[in-house]
């Protein structure tokens, strides 16, 4: 008779465990396909990135910033398979913000353009956030370069677009990267994408200059007392008896 109800109890914390199992929501994992995006997902960037306003009006309103962050961890515009450099834990990133709102009449509600730059790399990232949100909330556009030369060297020219990323609202998230030569294989060929990539990139050189990036930013990053190359220092000249001097007296 004890036996039986052993198992009976038994029996019942086995029914009570598989149910509270049961009751658990399942988690949805979706995975991003950024490299070779589908014909769908292709047809949504290219609306998107027609939809952004070449000539647009501005509202009065408009936000400048600027600031510096410690590089803790890596910065969220690398991706796995992109050829920047991560930076150390103890280098920092200078950067400069800058906000403008568009007239009621448009479908986006502000454009935010940032440009960061650390010891390794230098990103401009472009960000177009839609007014009245039903599918489209955002739009996204990047590019990155390697520090080897001057923000303001880069901002003359026309870095093409690494990253493109819509945000939908209650749905994933559709991105287009542009994918290199990894340790697992070779660069996919991502040929196909090319119109979209140039269509991206020529909105960041637009809004570059409508934005007066290319002034501003320079400008905001002095402010911070970066944004120049190192100049080396002058050799010392060797005196008649061979030693160095610095020249000071």
């Amino acid at each position: 008779m004890l036996g039986k109800i052993f198992f009976l109890a038994w029996v019942g914390l086995l029914g009570y465990a598989n149910a509270q199992q049961a009751s658990q929501p399942q988690v949805k994992v979706n995975m991003l396909n950024v490299c070779s995006p589908s014909a769908d997902d292709q047809r949504e960037i290219s609306s998107a990135l027609s939809r952004v306003p070449k000539q647009p009006l501005f509202a009065p309103d408009f936000e400048v910033d600027r600031g510096r962050t410690s590089m803790q961890e890596n910065p969220n515009f690398l991706q796995s398979g992109q050829s920047a450099h991560v930076s150390s834990g103890d280098d920092t990133a200078n950067w400069v913000r800058i906000r403008r709102e568009f007239s009621v009449q448009a479908l986006f509600s502000t454009v935010q353009y940032s440009f960061s730059t650390d010891p390794k790399n230098m990103v401009e990232t472009l960000v177009f956030r839609v007014r009245d949100p039903k599918d489209l909330m955002q739009v996204s556009i990047e590019d990155s370069a390697s520090a080897v030369t001057t923000p303001a060297a880069m901002l003359t020219t026309n870095t093409p677009a690494t990253r493109i990323k819509l945000e939908r609202f209650g749905k994933s998230s559709v991105v287009l990267a542009r994918c290199y030569t990894t340790d697992t294989g070779p660069a996919p060929d991502q040929s196909a994408y090319e119109p979209l990539f140039q269509s991206a990139s020529t909105i960041v050189a637009n809004y570059r200059g409508l934005l007066g990036a290319r002034r501003m930013v320079p400008e905001e990053l002095a402010r911070l007392g970066a944004g120049a190359r190192r100049k080396p220092k002058p050799l010392g000249k060797k005196s008649a008896a061979g030693k160095t001097s610095s020249g000071d007296k």
